[in-house]
């Protein structure tokens, strides 16, 4: 197969930051995806309607003539978020769904939960509402190992937090465990999970040997091999369960590669081509579309997007190795293999 035309696809998990990383990084995202689900924990987190009316509005202006890209936006969870206010910005369609950042889990998540008891009522109002919780699922407890946290928290919070608040749909973000695979295949029509490209491409070698490689850090961290084949085996499966959500998250260079750099992968530039790579390697490139295009707008009820992209094969793409902000450069991520799959 040299051509493959589908549905315009989406991007459920996106951070966009602001400023002049924003101006920046918005028009890569708006290039191919027609709706992203956009992160909100900028520094003060995006917490009520208003705050995500106000970053909705500074999106946009990013956002390049005609490009037809749409931000759905989210509400950071904190354990003083008003349930009324969250209800009454999803109804007015401000708000697509809610962010769950456990405390300390990630890149800008210390207003997150720590004592998961005191967003009940939250969490009891949009299971009611039907709105969606995107969750970062880890365990931050210091004694647990990094490359189990995922799984851990699994057995000790999502699953008892979704046994507790039934009828709750639950998007497991960025999952990278074989673990969090057949959870998520478990959890019947009320539990998704998102994939990001990078995950599909490393494994922990990729930042570990011949040296730190600070490009391939990100939280949660990639695994194993037999976890990035779990990932990929979901993937291209075709399964509704699992959708494609970039967890596109950029830094500075200088922020990366310091002695304690910053985690996350930026892939928005290259995101299509590296899908196309992956699903053609693994025999798969007639469920593509189901996986970046159909199965995310299905979760959380929306209709696909009418517009069509059509990637070609062909000589391998020229992406640039990095793209300028106001601030300095972004690497965009190198998946070490070549793309021959052009996006138009």
């Amino acid at each position: 197969m040299d051509s493959l035309t589908l549905r315009r696809p989406d991007d459920w998990h996106l951070h966009l930051r602001d400023g002049a990383m924003l101006e920046a990084v918005t028009p890569e995202s708006a290039r191919h995806f027609g709706r992203a689900i956009i992160m909100p924990n900028l520094v003060p987190p995006v917490i009520t309607g208003a705050e995500a009316r106000a970053y909705r509005d500074r999106i946009m202006a990013a956002v390049p003539e005609g490009s037809g890209f749409t931000p759905l936006m989210t509400l950071y969870l904190t354990e003083d978020t008003d349930p009324a206010d969250v209800v009454k910005a999803h109804a007015e369609g401000l708000v697509t769904a809610v962010k769950l950042y456990p405390a300390g889990a990630t890149t800008n998540s210390a207003s997150g939960v720590r004592d998961f008891d005191k967003v009940r009522p939250v969490l009891e109002a949009m299971a009611e509402a039907g709105i969606p919780l995107c969750v970062h699922g880890e365990v931050t407890e210091a004694d647990i190992d990094i490359f189990d946290r995922e799984a851990t928290f699994i057995d000790r919070v999502l699953d008892p937090l979704r046994r507790a608040t039934p009828g709750l749909k639950v998007v497991m973000e960025h999952i990278t465990t074989k673990q969090g695979v057949d959870y998520a295949l478990a959890g019947g029509d009320t539990l998704a999970a998102t994939i990001t490209t990078h995950h599909l491409v490393i494994n922990r070698n990729a930042i570990l040997v011949g040296g730190i490689k600070p490009h391939y850090y990100c939280l949660p961290v990639a695994k194993r091999e037999e976890h990035r084949i779990a990932l990929r085996t979901a993937a291209t499966s075709g399964d509704a369960t699992f959708f494609l959500g970039t967890d596109s998250a950029p830094h500075l260079d200088a922020a990366k590669e310091m002695a304690c750099g910053c985690a996350g992968i930026f892939t928005a530039t290259n995101t299509l081509s590296v899908l196309a790579e992956v699903f053609e390697q693994d025999g798969a490139l007639d469920r593509l579309e189901a996986f970046a295009s159909l199965n995310g707008p299905a979760f959380y009820g929306l209709l696909p997007n009418e517009e069509m992209v059509t990637l070609t094969k062909g000589a391998p793409v020229d992406y640039p190795a990095r793209i300028e902000t106001g601030d300095g450069p972004v690497t965009v991520f190198d998946p070490m293999m070549p793309l021959h799959w052009h996006v138009s």
